[in-house]
């Protein structure tokens, strides 16, 4: 079994399919780190949540699935949107692991590149959970919250999150 696997995502939102992926990686590694990128964004159609309400959602659903904060870190970091330099960023931001796990290609690529193991993420029915689908369906009020946690749907309503999406359509498009 490998040590530590480290899994890339924005999480806006964190939903069943991140989780069922989760739940697969974590059979092959001890722990996790799954990095909460883009850190520095929110409050826009693409990244509408900040990153200490994504690392919520994260934890609760983990906590959902009783799954032990043992397993897992959740380490935010910020996009450079310098591809050279972005593999030294987020191995200076995370402790250290031993295979990344990734479908998107220039992650993929760029942590090759750095010389690191690559294994694909599982996909869980990939149309259906994505966090984009999940904010359109949450525009238009077509039913979203099945494709989240329970814990993340309370949370998202908690903050609002769908009343923050709205007010950021009126002035964005997504």
């Amino acid at each position: 079994m490998t040590n530590r696997g480290l899994f890339v995502g924005r999480f806006q939102p964190f939903h069943k399919g991140h989780l069922e992926a989760v739940k697969a990686i974590l059979k092959r590694v001890d722990e996790l780190v799954m990095v909460a990128g883009s850190s520095q964004y929110s409050h826009t159609l693409d990244n509408p949540f900040t990153t200490g309400e994504r690392i919520t959602m994260i934890r609760r659903s983990m906590e959902e699935e009783n799954i032990s904060p043992s397993k897992y870190l959740i380490v935010p970091v910020p996009d450079l949107h310098i591809h050279a330099i972005w593999v030294a960023q987020v191995v200076g931001y995370c402790p250290e692991f031993d295979v990344v796990y990734t479908n998107e290609p220039l992650t993929r690529r760029l942590f090759i590149e750095a010389g690191y193991n690559i294994e694909p993420v599982p996909f869980h029915r990939r149309k259906i959970y994505s966090s984009t689908n999940i904010r359109k369906r949450m525009l238009i009020g077509e039913g979203w919250e099945e494709l989240v946690a329970e814990s993340v749907a309370e949370f998202i309503k908690e903050i609002n999150g769908l009343g923050r999406l709205q007010d950021l359509a009126k002035t964005d498009k997504i």
